[in-house]
């Protein structure tokens, strides 16, 4: 293959998916040169699988995408087509938002706003080698034999490096969606050291919407107001479209089960490990044998389409086997399947190889992003490109790297999670996973976030100055809200109306809101003098105020976290020498160096026990040093 040079950048991209996107979007937005390459341009903001943003847990990781300065927010709040507050019985710690998309509008949106971005350059090329000089990174080649050169490089291929989809018996090289698969990269990767391993995840049929018969479902509606992702908007619009709920049945059930010898999943064909938390229906029914039934929403993939995703069936059965078992279910018995679903199995890292940069140990300034990491879901993905990208840029600028920790972001919670604890299957975010989720709401994610990416040089001017009014808006009403008394006369019979005590004397607005049967909305019917402010405002005051003692609690136990995270581990340190730890957490922490003694505690294998040893030997160290320097010098003990 003849080479020849096509230019020099500060960070080159490689996939242009969830990850991709904003991995690209943030360096270019620091001012960095930034070269983004897709397999194709029609694979930019994707969305092969559910069209939606959101939803628990993940709502969270979009808020905060948003508050970073990344696109993710902004994009659905641009192309949404439903819009609904998931978890609202139970409190707001675990309040998810998530939006159906218009997906074609999606990726047409982010695509635009991808060529208009100053400083990014977008091209359709397949990347087939990674050029590596002295263990470090220094551009890539693309098939046609085009040459980059690069400072950095990150890699965000999803479920393209080495896809294989699996319908029935049928099986065959692709990426997600019906494009090429990535297949030279895979072998590239290896070559330079790189282990790989096989993951796999699913998709659902599309069916022709005019061929189903909604009477026989329940309707689900958007809310009404909707709520919007990104900060930089009060309101995003109006719902336009319903989405349908529907069951499997003991028929449903028992066709798939006589057919689990179709199955790639049976058969042994597929290798790869699929998602716990969003099994295939045939997982299900082996995996449940006494549950009589599933739901299964129907959502809609765009205004100006027919397709239907039929969320909670993905499947590896063979299309004959898949029309039979949706004609089993009430309302899609005369179902038209427009794309029938499949399995897809591909490469990724282990994110065990990565550092909390999301930068490669094995080879310097290599970055890794999305599914290419063993994550699942487009926000998980986006949350990862986002943080990528930054430190990327980070490594350009010759600046420390970027880090968000545990108490401070889901996204921490993620990247941590990846790199300090692994997984072995495709990793989804859940509010569960986070232990100090009260204060990692997604109200308050511009409250935690923005500042220290204006710092950067990413979140904007604007998005800045809006962030410094918002929190002037919402501290001034909570002092309003403490200091305004009600007199009896006006409280009781309200309190009586909403179902609560009745008070001897008058009470403040704050006492009153905390009372559960109180919302901040309600209140209003005796607020006179409540004032015209901001949507993000009014609910950072409430939960703030109706909240105030738990999250005094939670900060006490974020300062302890906190005190095991500044505990720095220095880079040299010989695990192997240490006498009184296992050989198991010896090895562990060999193998990982932690950063710090927080991030070594979490690492599997690695007990209290030997933590505590390890901090008397860091105490050790520490006066060791202390005594030389008094000293001018000497020996080691």
């Amino acid at each position: 293959m003849n080479l020849y040079e096509m230019g020099k950048y500060d960070v080159i991209v490689v996939g242009a998916g969830h990850a991709g996107c904003e991995a690209a979007l943030a360096p270019a937005r620091m001012g960095l040169k930034t070269l983004m390459l897709s397999i194709t341009l029609e694979a930019v903001a994707m969305m092969p699988c559910n069209p939606s943003i959101g939803g628990t847990g993940k709502g969270h990781l979009v808020r905060e995408i948003d508050a970073l300065g990344g696109e993710m927010g902004v994009n659905i709040d641009k192309t949404f087509i439903q819009s609904r507050m998931l978890n609202t019985a139970k409190g707001p710690a675990v309040h998810s938002l998530r939006a159906q998309a218009d997906k074609r509008r999606y990726h047409e949106e982010m695509k635009k706003t991808i060529e208009k971005t100053p400083d990014l350059d977008l091209k359709q090329a397949e990347v087939v080698d990674i050029i590596v000089e002295n263990n470090r990174v220094r551009g890539i080649i693309t098939r046609t034999g085009a040459v980059y050169r690069s400072e950095t490089v990150i890699i965000a291929t999803g479920t393209f490096l080495a896809g294989k989809i699996f319908i029935g018996e049928s099986s065959f090289a692709s990426g997600p969606n019906g494009m090429a698969p990535s297949l030279m990269l895979s072998e590239n990767l290896k070559k330079h050291g790189i282990p790989l391993r096989r993951f796999k995840t699913g998709t659902p049929a599309r069916v022709k919407s005019s061929s189903i018969d909604y009477s026989k479902m329940a309707v689900q509606h958007g809310d009404e107001p909707t709520v919007p992702f990104s900060f930089m908007n009060e309101s995003p619009g109006k719902n336009q479209i319903d989405c349908w709920l529907t069951y499997t049945n003991e028929k449903t059930h028992e066709i798939i089960r006589s057919n689990f010898e179709r199955s790639a999943l049976f058969t042994g064909e597929i290798v790869g490990t699929g998602p716990r938390y969003c099994p295939s229906i045939e997982t299900k029914i082996a995996r449940f044998p006494d549950r009589k039934r599933h739901q299964l929403f129907i959502e809609p993939e765009g205004l100006d389409t027919e397709e239907m995703y039929i969320q909670g069936m993905s499947s590896s059965l063979p299309e004959d086997v898949q029309q039979d078992f949706y004609h089993s279910i009430a309302g899609l018995e005369n179902a038209e399947i427009m794309r029938p679903a499949y399995a897809i199995e591909y490469d990724c890292i282990n994110p065990l190889d990565l550092k909390t940069s999301l930068e490669s140990r094995i080879i310097d300034n290599l970055f890794f992003a999305g599914q290419t990491n063993g994550s699942s879901g487009y926000e998980e993905a986006a949350a990862q490109g986002i943080m990528a990208g930054i430190n990327a840029a980070q490594k350009v600028r010759g600046k420390e790297p970027f880090i968000l920790g545990r108490d401070e972001a889901y996204i921490g919670v993620l990247i941590d999670d990846l790199v300090t604890k692994g997984t072995n299957e495709p990793y989804r975010m859940m509010t569960s996973r986070a232990e100090y989720r009260l204060t990692l709401r997604q109200d308050n994610a511009c409250d935690r976030l923005t500042e220290r990416s204006y710092k950067i040089g990413l979140a904007t001017e604007e998005r800045y100055r809006r962030w410094l009014e918002i929190k002037s808006e919402t501290e001034n009403e909570i002092k309003r809200l403490k200091e305004t008394k009600i007199g009896t006369d006006i409280v009781n019979p309200f309190l009586v109306s909403v179902g609560s005590a009745e008070v001897s004397e008058s009470i403040s607005m704050a006492e009153l809101l905390r009372r559960p049967e109180v919302t901040y909305d309600n209140l209003a019917e005796i607020d006179a003098d409540r004032p015209d402010i901001s949507y993000h405002s009014k609910v950072q005051a409430a939960v703030r105020i109706k909240y105030e003692g738990y999250i005094k609690k939670q900060l006490r136990d974020i300062e302890k976290f906190k005190r095991l995270e500044n505990h720095k581990i220095p880079a040299d340190i010989d695990y192997m020498s240490l006498n009184g730890i296992r050989t198991e957490a010896r090895e562990k922490l060999a193998d990982r160096h932690p950063d710090s003694v927080g991030q070594a505690s979490r690492i599997s294998g690695v007990s209290p026990a030997d933590i505590n040893v390890l901090l008397i030997y860091l105490e050790r160290m520490k006066y060791a040093g202390k005594d030389r320097k008094s000293q001018g010098g000497g020996t080691d003990e």
